[in-house]
């Protein structure tokens, strides 16, 4: 494409593109099973009669036993999205034993996704100047800082252009193909630093990530009225070995980049919202077919003061990744960070009073360290009472050709750990994890061939949890603990509670427990030293997370033994209520996500500006 078309495009949009052309089209979109019904429905009609007894998801070696049985006229299998999409067609005429939920976890591929409850959408905001000069930092130009043009959900943002409307509505399409429920979505943002971008960008980002979901929830397929104005970043030309710059090029790139094919904008115009748009798709999206009932941002400590998190707060955020990555002041310089552990304590101490979840991101084998300094700065995230997350990334560096950190390597200046050194970090580190923090990563989603030197291997969290069994250790945290899709008597379940202190307050993590530890629900409460710098707030007592686990069950579905949908959230929100009133509280705040301000209602909850407050006061 010429420069001279793509400036052209930028202004009034590419010309109308044929139906079905739209790059990034979820699978299957137009299959229809009508033609094959006399191949497609005894395929179904066989996995409908199985017994009710049988396991959900079925097995991979019985579902591919029963796909070979029932072949595609012409070779190949049957795909989930097509198994669906028949036994809608035929449920009226063919009389299953099955409704759709049920037949959904028999044919579901990677019920993994879903098993903590809700539904994960990644999407990605557009590549863009960063305020960091971190040393260890991918400067792939053609993605947003940090992450790599290999990342599968960095994939799926290139191939639509860093839509948020596409990527997000096209994820739903693929999950809801392959047996997934689509109606309960966590919404997580990833792409450099949030907090650096425009305010009308993000408020557009969001807004269009929510329109999607209301959109799809609905049956609506707007995506062929989709231009985006975010150049196709594959024209930006190669990025740069990060040992061949003296001084980091990324922004300079992605700067003049941009410029040059959005009429000398960093954000296009189609690119920028208003706040009464934004809050019109949240109101809509409270009870939309597809919900957020969660939304994560990604930012820098030193991008976090007050006004920061009000915002977060109107943008329906309830979580946020923040990029810890040390806990010493000096391999923070050197490499060259940007701020200190000061900014990280505030940064912490801020969110926590506004209710959000804290999600961090910790950082071994940086430039300057050493494998019994990493010991030593891990268990700091737990000691210090400023930090103690919720949630943990647990990353260790990995060199990639394009980061700055390529020439301390050649210089022999920084050398990856050995396996030995790694895993000895790792699983030293795991049962360090208290019971209310869970870690969601150990390694990140690196292709092996991006990795210059150091550890490769993607299953290294397992390798790091056998580790720790073989040494007669015990892992607490979360993740481990789930209950997943096991079964479970309500009536043993116990509830455990863990108290502990952090600045500005205490902590009460309450959790209900099958037997052997296995945690079906928990929430945690705070009890605030003193009034918050919210004026809603005031002192209330403040629920910063109720979460249920078990497999992902629709809104209004019967939950047949699963976790959600039993009375969980409430039993624990009444605890929760009896505990601050006991505090001498005169009300429970809860920061409420988008899509679970009606559960909170029926919970006695009265909405506020950001928050949603139940009185404890008879």
């Amino acid at each position: 494409m010429s420069e001279s078309r793509s400036r052209a495009e930028a202004i009034v949009g590419p010309p109308p593109r044929e139906p079905g052309r739209l790059r990034g089209r979820a699978p299957d979109r137009d299959f229809d099973p009508r033609p094959l019904r006399r191949v497609l429905l005894p395929l179904i009609e066989a996995i409908d009669a199985l017994p009710d007894d049988a396991p959900e998801p079925l097995p991979a070696e019985r579902m591919d036993a029963l796909l070979r049985r029932h072949p595609r006229p012409g070779g190949g299998f049957f795909s989930r999205s097509e198994l669906l999409a028949g036994f809608r067609a035929f449920a009226d005429a063919s009389g299953f034993r099955l409704d759709e939920t049920r037949f959904r976890r028999r044919v579901q591929r990677r019920p993994v996704r879903t098993r903590s409850g809700v539904t994960p959408l990644t999407v990605l905001t557009k590549p863009f100047p960063c305020p960091g000069r971190c040393v260890f930092c991918p400067n792939d130009v053609r993605m947003p800082k940090s992450y790599l043009s290999d990342e599968p959900g960095a994939q799926r943002a290139a191939n639509n252009r860093f839509d948020p409307y596409l990527q997000t509505w096209n994820r739903l399409a693929a999950f809801d193909a392959t047996g997934h429920p689509v109606d309960k979505v966590e919404l997580i943002v990833l792409g450099g630093t949030w907090s650096f971008h425009p305010e009308a960008y993000q408020v557009w980002f969001v807004r269009r990530c929510l329109e999607a979901m209301n959109d799809f929830g609905e049956g609506r397929d707007a995506r062929d009225a989709v231009f985006p104005a975010t150049p196709d970043f594959e024209g930006i030309g190669e990025s740069p070995r990060g040992d061949a710059f003296a001084k980091n090029p990324y922004n300079e790139r992605v700067t003049r980049f941009l410029k040059a094919r959005q009429d000398g904008r960093l954000i296009a115009p189609g690119e920028e919202s208003d706040w009464a748009a934004l809050e019109a798709a949240q109101r809509t999206n409270e009870r939309a077919g597809a919900r957020c009932v969660g939304l994560v941002l990604e930012t820098r400590p030193d991008h976090v003061d007050e006004a920061e998190v009000l915002r977060l707060r109107r943008l329906g955020a309830t979580k946020v990744q923040l990029g810890v990555q040390s806990l010493d002041d000096a391999i923070l310089a050197a490499n060259q960070r940007g701020h200190g552990v000061a900014e990280t304590r505030r940064a912490f101490g801020l969110l926590r009073r506004a209710g959000f979840k804290i999600h961090a991101h910790w950082m071994a084998n940086l430039l300057g360290a050493t494998p019994a300094g990493d010991a030593r700065d891990f268990a700091r995230l737990f000691e210090y009472e400023a930090l103690r997350p919720d949630e943990l990334k647990l990353y260790p560096c990995s060199l990639v050709e394009t980061a700055e950190l390529m020439g301390f390597w050649r210089r022999g200046e920084w050398r990856p750990y050995t396996d030995e050194e790694l895993l000895d970090v790792v699983a030293g580190a795991l049962p360090r994890v208290p019971r209310w923090c869970r870690v969601t990563r150990v390694i990140r989603d690196i292709s092996s061939d991006d990795i210059v030197v150091g550890n490769k291997r993607t299953n290294f969290r397992q390798i790091a949890e056998a580790e720790v069994a073989r040494r007669g250790g015990r892992l607490a945290e979360i993740r481990h603990r789930e209950i997943r899709g096991e079964p479970f008597e309500a009536r043993d379940l116990e509830l455990v509670q863990t108290e502990y202190a952090v600045v500005g307050g205490r902590e009460r993590f309450l959790e209900l427990v099958a037997p052997g530890d296995r945690i079906v629900a928990f929430l945690r409460l705070f009890l605030p030293a003193g009034p918050s710098f919210v004026d809603e707030l005031a002192d209330h007592a403040l629920v910063r997370e109720l979460h249920v686990y078990g497999g992902a069950v629709r809104i209004g579905a019967e939950a047949e033994g699963a976790a959600q949908h039993r009375g969980l959230g409430a039993r624990l929100l009444e605890v929760a209520a009896g505990l601050a009133r006991a505090d001498g509280r005169a009300a429970l705040s809860v920061i409420s996500a988008i899509g679970t301000r009606a559960y909170y209602r029926r919970q006695g909850f009265v909405d506020g500006v950001l928050y949603q407050h139940r009185s404890l006061v008879d």
